[in-house]
């Protein structure tokens, strides 16, 4: 019996990114939208027109440098890794400024989700002109969120906040058997 993966190996042989973008800033999520009154909604969060606005902004400077660019079409599959800086609760005091603490988590498992983060930046892409829909997403290769302090130990992970995004062209019949 086979499956289709939901995430798949980004170390496998095969085509690269069509498309690859730094986007510096506070990754944010799109969630819930709340009624104000009179027909209006408010986004929940007020982090999310900057980053969708930073999102567009890489995405267009990345796309300006293809020649003949036009939204990819077809299904795509993804990689999205979110960098965060730690809570200073992390760090110990004192003598101890600076250096993580043995009981510090390894990997943001707190706020935002990630599910929310990849819909508003999915919804950026789109409106940037990265991809036509982002309906043509199925699969992700890599959907993560980390903390600035893994750059350099862990690919794609920035030394600021922000994310690091690759769009692939889907592989056809890319299943895996379990």
């Amino acid at each position: 019996m086979t499956s289709t993966a939901l995430f798949k190996d980004e170390t496998r042989p095969g085509p690269g990114p069509v498309l690859s973008v730094k986007v510096y800033g506070l990754p944010a999520p799109q969630g819930s939208k709340k009624h104000i009154g009179k027909g209006r909604m408010l986004e929940s969060s007020k982090h999310v027109k900057p980053w969708r606005e930073a999102v567009v902004w890489a995405m267009r400077q990345e796309i300006a440098r293809h020649r003949d660019w036009r939204p990819l079409t077809g299904p795509l599959e993804a990689a999205m890794v979110f960098s965060f800086t730690r809570p200073k609760n992390h760090y110990g005091t004192g003598r101890n400024a600076g250096v993580l603490k043995p009981s510090a988590p390894a990997r943001p498992a707190v706020m935002p989700d990630l599910s929310k983060l990849a819909r508003s930046t999915e919804d950026a892409i789109t409106t940037a002109g990265g991809y036509q829909d982002d309906a043509l997403l199925v699969g992700y290769r890599r959907l993560e969120k980390r903390y600035v302090t893994d750059h350099g130990a862990v690919s794609d992970v920035l030394d600021v906040q922000g994310a690091v995004i690759h769009l692939y062209r889907a592989e056809p019949n890319s299943e895996v058997t379990p």
